[in-house]
């Protein structure tokens, strides 16, 4: 298979595949129409054939019902409308995933249904892994299981020798009650998400590779660019960002903290969080208690008005006035459409706070994984 960039082909929409050979597609279309058939998504997509470039090219889009069904890109009322369940079975889950991905307005590109399908997959493993998700949040936090890791100083947390990873992820971030002694900042969480995500299917797709992410992680742990440049694929663009209410069950999304002076507080900067689904969005210290799309931008708008000085001079957030807040703000409609108003526009970019709102312009999602196909190089990685 001959590699292709998939920024080429975002500004089409919906979900593309690319195939070197007519037969290859009408085999691919094949796979997924009877997928879709037994799914019952089938009555909400529009499947086309047509040459690009040297390509055949495969593309699934939104019928007139489906975008009937989500006005101006909105996906967040989507399972509502379709009468899905909140805590939604995989089936479902899946049906929500697709449906949202073919309603995209940049396209998911794949070069074989084996990598669609293996994407489907780990986005319905991330939003599941984030809604079992319990973490302590403390930015600076260094409590793991012994057990499972060992913290070096420039190397961050690495596996503990004999220790499967998947085994030792699950045990950090879901633990048996719903309360955890383990910290994170909200970025590790969500990294700790993705990765347990994967892991999960590299097991039945690409073992060989995540032995070697396996080995790895047992020298020094990816954090932060260097997870993102090996891992996550950013969707979207801040100049040609993506629909506010546009998103994909299994997205990582950031919320920015739109406020300069709290956003000097460490850990306030904005939120990461991964997209459940039916209107939901993960919260890491409270997983009985997911957000909406209102009630995290209320949260991250509040932050404003919870920085408090210590005896030392130093900044810290009082989140029990951020709670109480949010709490008040329900009461007053008027008071709350006036916030929702001004936080719910695109962020501005790195270093400006002008007019921008809370809402990311990208959303984040693995990159490819199949063998013939994957975007992930880990040799390069581990040199």
């Amino acid at each position: 298979m001959t590699y292709f960039s998939r920024h080429d082909l975002e500004h089409l929409g919906g979900i593309c595949f690319l195939f070197e050979n007519k037969s290859d597609l009408l085999a691919a279309k094949k796979i997924f129409s009877d997928w879709s058939e037994q799914t019952g998504a089938q009555a909400y997509l529009s499947i086309a054939i047509r040459q690009h470039q040297q390509w055949s090219l495969l593309q699934i889009s939104a019928s007139d019902s489906l975008r009937a069904l989500t006005p101006s890109y909105n996906t967040i009322d989507l399972s509502k409308r379709l009468g899905l369940q909140a805590k939604q079975p995989s089936r479902e889950l899946d049906l929500e995933i697709v449906l949202t991905m073919a309603r995209g307005p940049r396209a998911y590109c794949f070069p074989s249904c084996d990598e669609f399908f293996a994407a489907l997959r780990i986005r319905r493993l991330t939003a599941l892994a984030a809604r079992q998700t319990q973490l302590a949040f403390d930015p600076e936090g260094l409590e793991r299981p012994a057990e499972c890791w060992t913290y070096q100083e420039g190397n961050g947390f690495t596996l503990n020798a004999g220790v499967d990873l998947i085994a030792a992820l699950t045990q950090t971030t879901q633990p048996q009650t719903d309360r955890s002694s383990y910290t994170f900042s909200c970025f590790r969480a969500s990294e700790y998400v993705l990765l347990l995500a994967l892991a999960q299917e590299l097991k039945e797709t690409h073992p060989s590779m995540l032995a070697q992410i396996e080995a790895l992680w047992r020298t020094h742990a990816l954090l932060a660019d260097d997870f993102n440049d090996a891992f996550v694929h950013e969707h979207g663009k801040l100049e040609n960002p993506l629909p506010m209410k546009f998103y994909v069950p299994g997205d990582r999304v950031w919320f920015r903290n739109p406020d300069e002076a709290s956003a000097d507080i460490k850990g306030f900067e904005g939120s990461w969080v991964c997209y459940l689904g039916a209107g939901q969005f993960s919260n890491f210290w409270d997983r009985a208690h997911p957000y909406t799309l209102e009630q995290k931008c209320l949260e991250v708008y509040y932050w404003r008005h919870g920085v408090a000085r210590k005896q030392t001079g130093e900044l810290w957030m009082d989140e029990s006035i951020v709670q109480e807040l949010v709490l008040r703000s329900a009461k007053d409609s008027l008071g709350l459409q006036k916030i929702l108003a001004q936080m719910m526009r695109v962020r501005d970019g790195r270093g400006i706070y002008a007019q921008g709102g809370c809402i990311d312009a990208t959303r984040d999602a693995i990159r490819w994984v199949c063998p013939a196909t994957t975007d992930i190089n880990v040799n390069n990685i581990v040199s």
